[in-house]
């Protein structure tokens, strides 16, 4: 045991020195100012991991990756986020690349996963539909069988960076003769495909992050399916469960909670410091205890997960507790801006114009940040979605 402390503590050092060495500084200037970052930021972060060998860590090695052990990946994740790191954008290392690896052919292990390496190729993530966002079994994209080639009609909605996306991982229904989870296919879809529409979903911070994606006779070759026909939806809970561990997003909370007691120190209500005022210093005291539980808990996942376990009902009580702790830091931080709090300007946030006339520099983030802040209860398969898992896995209701 002594060994393997030994070994995490030599990796997050590692990690460390990475962050400090190698992350650009006007990406990192971005994310602690909780500012815009364009493909271009993430595109070159992921070049950055590349160059290092760590972009697809958490591969196998025969697939490129460096095998990490539970452990080291979330060592990774938590480390290079709390530094500055931008989101690792998942779709593809940490979702479909998985899925790519672990059930497709091997021609389609060759085609794809190189591109998903370099980043290269990006992709979206085609799940969530008007009226099956958390309930995917009720989704109604159709891929009709033709020949050689899937037919496609449908709807996909609050679908993240699409407008930047060369490929969109899929589930579509096959087969609507079955219970509703056994019709579901896995499937891979070129961006440029004719018949393909996005619109975008303008959302609070007033950003276009989020998009409807309509499917007019969308012709995709049948050699695009992952794995077997109807056996989607397995596949889809298997890319579920690991979204919901990385959504405890425990870096991001410590750098904000960071960012709250710098504020806390330097904002005065009356004569003393916020910091100081027994009210705000009980609900940061709080706040802090909350990262420290949900630390614990998702480190006891990984030490399941070190012994083989699959996440189970502790990925949604994860994903529960960081989305709901993100958030109160979130309005804690709003709350610490006093009237600067009323004030946000789009533009300012995405570097362009002159910051609000009120309040530190900080507060155009701050605000970019709650607005936003507020899908993290929602995306993921929502909070209300993840209460029922833990009662019917952990309490048998």
């Amino acid at each position: 045991m002594n060994d393997q402390f030994a070994a995490a503590h030599s990796f997050r050092m590692e990690v460390r020195r990475f962050c400090a060495g190698k992350l650009p500084a006007d990406i990192k200037h971005k994310v602690f100012h909780n500012l815009k970052l364009e493909k271009d930021d993430y595109v070159r972060y992921l070049k950055v991991l590349h160059a290092h060998g760590w972009a697809v860590g958490h591969w196998p090695r025969e697939f490129g990756g460096c095998e990490w052990t539970p452990l080291q990946r979330f060592i990774f994740e938590e480390e290079t986020t709390e530094a500055g790191a931008p989101w690792l954008i998942p779709f593809g290392v940490n979702y479909v690349g998985p899925i790519i690896y672990t059930y497709a052919s091997q021609a389609q292990k060759a085609r794809f996963l190189p591109g998903i390496r370099s980043s290269d190729v990006w992709w979206a993530q085609g799940y969530s539909e008007p009226g099956a966002g958390s309930d995917l079994a009720g989704l109604r994209t159709r891929a009709v069988r033709q020949g050689d080639h899937y037919v496609v009609t449908g709807q996909k909605i609050w679908t993240t960076y699409v407008q930047w996306a060369d490929w969109i991982f899929c589930l579509v229904r096959t087969s609507t003769e079955e219970r509703p989870q056994k019709g579901i296919s896995f499937l891979l879809v070129d961006m440029k495909t004719p018949g393909i529409t996005i619109r975008p979903i303008a959302t609070m911070d007033g950003y276009h992050h989020v998009n409807e994606v309509f499917f007019d006779e969308v012709r995709v070759p049948v050699e695009n399916l992952v794995g077997e026909e109807g056996a989607g939806w397995g596949y889809g809970k298997v890319l579920l469960a690991n979204e919901r561990v990385l959504v405890a997003d425990l870096g991001r909370s410590t750098r904000q909670l960071r960012l709250l007691e710098r504020l806390a120190r330097e904002t005065l209500r009356g004569p003393r410091p916020l910091a100081e005022q027994p009210a705000f210093a009980a609900r940061l005291a709080e706040l802090k205890l909350r990262l420290h539980v949900l630390r614990a808990v998702c480190y006891q996942a990984v030490a399941e997960a070190m012994e083989g376990s699959a996440p189970g009902a502790e990925s949604s009580l994860m994903k529960l507790r960081g989305s709901e702790l993100r958030q109160d830091i979130a309005e804690a931080l709003v709350d610490a801006l006093g009237h600067a709090g009323t004030v946000f300007a789009p533009e300012a946030a995405a570097g362009e114009g002159s910051a609000p006339p009120a309040g530190p520099f900080d507060a155009t983030g701050i605000l970019r940040d709650h607005l936003y802040g507020r899908a993290a209860t929602i995306y993921g398969g929502s909070n209300e979605v993840q209460r029922n898992i833990i009662a019917k896995a952990a309490l048998g209701l």
